[in-house]
């Protein structure tokens, strides 16, 4: 099981965002982390920033590590603008980029941009075809874009998703495989979904947003409590979890990063 990185930032005294981003960004790079990942929210009550300027700054820093959205929700921005902005990642990253994308699962962020979150689920296919045909270089509404040099047909695209059967098909025949979530997600469901996954001819299943931290019940801003699965125990305890993720059927374990103490970065490496 390949081991990556999420990394969401929060305010800290004394530190600036931006110099503790690069850091997690750099020592993934080092420690051979298999990626670094980013979230999508901005209407639920905290500072957030926007995932794709993220991986702007990740794609400066970094040069061996996958970079990807762990999930962005698709329906929030118009398909075309966004498929240039997701296109100039990818062309940033060397082709390392892997698209994340969901429906969305929070009003608060469609009602700050008005958009209809009860049809989320037709939206999000709907712009997904948009993207990718823009990507291939048509016109979907007017002029096509002009897509640079080597980056014709987009990213390598995975769905975020619960394991209902519809979702598990798309992300299985049609795109490049499958996130699911350790934050809402019972172990029960997970075997499940990675069972169906295979079954459909999956090959890439991700769990992603394991909230890690290897202080165990000391560590400040726990939320092992609000979460399905996390690792905040210590290192002989988080290898069995680990163990347990894989054996339910991922290729994936997504961990997301103490963002105050990256010193336990190599430890969280060694883990597998």
């Amino acid at each position: 099981m390949r081991l990556g990185l999420v990394c969401i930032p929060r305010e800290l005294e004394g530190v600036h965002v931006i110099d503790r981003v690069v850091e997690i960004g750099r020592k993934a790079d080092e420690l051979g982390f298999s990626g670094v990942w980013v979230t999508d929210a901005f209407a639920r009550g905290t500072a957030t920033l926007d995932p794709i300027a993220m991986l702007g700054v990740l794609c400066g820093v970094t040069s061996k590590v996958e970079l990807g959205t762990c999930v962005v929700q698709l329906p929030l921005r118009h398909p075309v603008e966004h498929a240039h902005r997701v296109q100039s990642i990818n062309m940033l990253s060397n082709g390392r980029l892997i698209f994340g994308i969901g429906s969305g699962s929070t009003k608060h962020d469609f009602d700050a941009v008005e958009a209809d979150y009860t049809a989320r689920f037709k939206t999000m296919t709907r712009y997904l075809d948009v993207m990718q045909r823009t990507w291939n270089g048509e016109g979907v509404y007017g002029p096509a874009l002009t897509a640079w040099p080597g980056t014709v047909g987009g990213p390598r695209v995975m769905l975020g998703a619960w394991r209902s059967e519809r979702w598990i098909n798309l992300s299985a025949k049609k795109l490049q495989g499958w996130i699911a979530s350790g934050i809402y997600s019972e172990p029960e469901d997970l075997a499940i979904g990675t069972k169906m996954f295979r079954e459909a001819g999956g090959t890439r299943s991700v769990l992603a947003n394991i909230f890690t931290d290897l202080r165990g019940d000391a560590a400040p801003n726990n939320r092992s409590a609000m979460t399905k699965i996390s690792l905040y125990c210590g290192v002989a305890e988080a290898k069995e979890r680990l163990k347990r993720i894989a054996d339910l059927g991922f290729t994936d374990a997504l961990l997301v990063a103490p963002f105050d103490a990256p010193e336990q970065l190599e430890a969280m490496r060694g883990l597998i």
